[in-house]
């Protein structure tokens, strides 16, 4: 055999033996994979939507859903499961106890945010949303409906200071038909938009003031009447929570001033006062 012939030997008993060496540790790592399947390992990768998925890597119930293992979310956090300990710790802080489903919050829960608020109630597909008491670490809370991680639908909101509205939200603001009961021991019944007052409702002071009319921005503007606790009374327009623009004074006696205000102060009469 000449020398050419012997180094294709070698050449070919080598790319052989590496062959044999690289089958072999497919075999190895398949059936290392297997034994990892059977034990109820797995990797599981979820979009919650175009802009966010999620990936868990490690130990699964009998159902397919996480009990041990790695959350990695697009966005940079990831979450440690051990439902053992029925938690879920994220890498932001916060804590979450309560079931997945499809690797995403679903169903009752409670989620313990690293700045301390608490949310107690409904998740669909990881955000709250359904029924829920939310808890702020001033003391604040709110019960009621939440959309998409927002206060939405009908909810009662109690303040630090004991104030409590309670009405309708959506998108995280006051929004609809509400009450609100100050601490100060005024109130006020009618519409909000947007988190302010905005349509027509009644504001009544602790003092016995009270305001039935129209509100624009949370000042009261257009059409209302306002009864003072003395019994005086004013019925017609306001800008910016005063009387301006035409309208009637009543006093208690019977005297009567109809005719034009400006910044509250009469200014024109329409017909002479009694």
């Amino acid at each position: 055999m000449n020398r050419k012939s012997s180094k294709t030997v070698k050449k070919r008993s080598l790319l052989a033996s590496i062959l044999i060496v690289v089958l072999i540790a497919l075999v190895i790592v398949a059936a290392a994979g297997v034994l990892l399947y059977r034990s109820g390992y797995r990797y599981i990768k979820v979009r919650v939507n175009p802009d966010l998925y999620v990936k868990f890597l490690g130990r699964v119930n009998p159902d397919g859903e996480p009990m041990r293992g790695k959350l990695i979310y697009s966005n940079g956090i990831s979450a440690d499961v051990n439902l053992d300990r029925e938690e879920i710790s994220y890498s932001n802080g916060d804590i979450y106890s309560g079931k997945l489903s499809n690797l995403l919050k679903e169903g009752e829960g409670v989620m313990r945010f690293a700045n301390g608020d608490v949310y107690e109630g409904s998740f669909l597909a990881d955000v709250m949303t359904g029924e829920g008491t939310y808890t702020y670490v001033g003391g604040e809370v709110y019960k009621g409906s939440f959309k998409n991680g927002l206060k939405d639908g009908y909810g009662v909101y109690t303040f630090g200071d004991g104030s409590v509205y309670s009405g309708f939200f959506a998108d995280n603001l006051k929004n609809g038909e509400g009450s609100y009961l100050y601490a100060s021991g005024d109130s006020y019944i009618g519409t909000y938009r947007e988190g302010v007052k905005n349509g027509t409702g009644v504001y009544t002071w602790a003092n016995g003031d009270v305001y039935e009319g129209s509100f624009v921005n949370d000042v009261r503007s257009g059409e209302g009447i306002y009864t003072w606790a003395n019994g005086e009374r004013y019925e017609g327009e306001f800008q910016n929570n005063i009387p301006s623009g035409y309208g009637t004074y009543y006093w208690p006696s019977g005297r009567t001033y109809t005719g034009y205000f400006e910044n509250g102060v009469f200014v024109r009469a329409e017909t002479p006062g009694a």
